[in-house]
């Protein structure tokens, strides 16, 4: 029934107040993915209560571990003999699964992993990981929707270039090239804070990595792994997100845990769009006294501008003074919920993977469906700043990535209600 679940949102909410960032969806993910490495408990905490990390949960499980979650940690333990299979019920779900198949490959020389599902963002295919691991001496294919990749003989380290820095490519080679026998170079690789932690969290497990943060990484293969203990990075998205939302209502939030290191463009833009921003102990603080002026984005990978980010900056354009063009450059279908928004009352053309829009000073309230994680949470941003009330269906979207979202919203002083 969550899937039917909706945001009910009075517009005209000024927020103002505290909040605080958990650990980022697209790092627990991928660690607890690469937990798959190495046998026995490995403990993750500042672990997000989303149901993500619910269906990674259930994905882990059958292939074989048992996993435990008390509060914000998870604990682990991996067997010895694992399964290979990951079923399309549970892979479907999300995108991230994919990330089961470096390390089940690593380990036990053998992966087959339903084709992923998640988000309608665009297509990302796989070559670039089927690609890199038969580079390390694995056999891969695509057969009645499922990868299979094969390695009964071990992985050998080699040279690997990524015609993009896919973040999904780079964390599948890296954490298969930890147990391949020699060295493995990956060349323009992810930079993305999240891959660094998870390369943190690999080297903890007694991984040899070097150049992490880089566009080259060099990797030296190890016989076995450890578990371990590791702590979440925060999440930069929801980081973002609170600033946008900040900035789009003329409010002022203090973020507790936000790392202004991991979203230094976003933040430029948002000092262009007028707002103020300090840091603070433990965060950052973000305020804005006035109408937003419009800004020009293009979204790349790290450390350009987040994808992610994408639906916040055009609802922000949508309520800006001024005209902007916002261009994506990593998802093909980023602008579904456009037409959503156009519901709303925002002016906004797409020609290609650009789109143009001309500021209103308001929206006006109507019945909008969230397409993605991202998309629902800026359309419930873009229905802050609209006369009368919005409904936002499909809130299901907004659990996968940011954990109480409507808690959050009503302690700023929003009036927002789940149903």
């Amino acid at each position: 029934m969550a899937s039917l679940d909706r945001f009910r949102v009075v517009g005209g909410a000024q927020l103002c107040g505290e909040v605080s960032v958990t650990g980022a969806k697209n790092s627990v993910l991928k660690l607890m993915a690469a937990s798959l490495l190495a046998v026995g408990k490995t403990t993750i905490t500042n672990v997000p209560e989303i149901a993500d990390v619910d269906i990674m949960s259930d994905l882990l499980t059958r292939l074989g571990c048992s996993v435990t979650h008390i509060r914000d940690c998870v604990i682990i333990d991996v067997p010895e003999s694992l399964g290979h299979r990951a079923d399309y019920d549970l892979v479907r779900k999300m995108r991230a699964s994919i990330n089961v198949l470096g390390p089940l490959v690593a380990r036990i020389g053998k992966a087959e992993v339903a084709l992923p599902g998640g988000d309608a963002i665009g297509s990302r295919g796989l070559d670039f990981h089927i690609k890199g691991l038969e580079n390390l001496g694995a056999k891969a294919h695509i057969e009645h929707g499922y990868v299979i990749a094969s390695a009964p003989h071990g992985l050998i380290g080699a040279s690997v270039e990524l015609d993009f820095p896919s973040v999904g490519a780079t964390e599948n080679i890296m954490t298969a090239a930890v147990l391949a026998k020699g060295i493995t170079t990956i060349d323009n690789a992810a930079r993305e804070p999240d891959v660094v932690d998870l390369g943190e969290f690999l080297i903890s497990m007694g991984a040899r990595i070097h150049g992490l943060g880089s566009s080259i990484l060099t990797i030296t293969g190890v016989e076995s792994l450890k578990p371990t203990s590791h702590s979440t990075i925060p999440d930069r998205i929801i980081t973002g997100t609170w600033a946008f939302a900040a900035a789009m209502t003329r409010g002022d939030i203090t973020i507790h845990g936000g790392r202004a290191v991991d979203l230094e463009l976003p933040l430029e833009k948002l000092a262009s769009a007028g707002a103020i921003i300090t840091s603070t102990a433990d965060g950052i603080r973000v305020r804005m006294d006035s109408r937003p002026k419009a800004i020009d984005v293009a979204t790349l990978p790290y450390p350009g501008f987040p994808t992610d980010l994408l639906p916040m900056v055009i609802a922000l354009n949508a309520i800006a003074d001024g005209h902007s063009l916002v261009t994506e450059n990593v998802f093909e279908s980023r602008f579904m919920f456009v037409n959503e928004l156009i519901r709303l009352g925002a002016q906004i053309s797409v020609d290609g993977h650009h789109a143009s829009i001309n500021g209103v000073p308001e929206l006006s309230g109507a019945p909008v469906e969230a397409t993605d994680i991202r998309a629902g949470a800026g359309l419930v941003l873009a229905a802050l700043v609209s006369e009368g009330e919005t409904t936002v269906d499909a809130a299901f979207h907004v659990d996968r990535g940011y954990p109480n979202f409507a808690e959050h919203l009503c302690s700023l002083g929003a009036k927002v209600s789940r149903e």
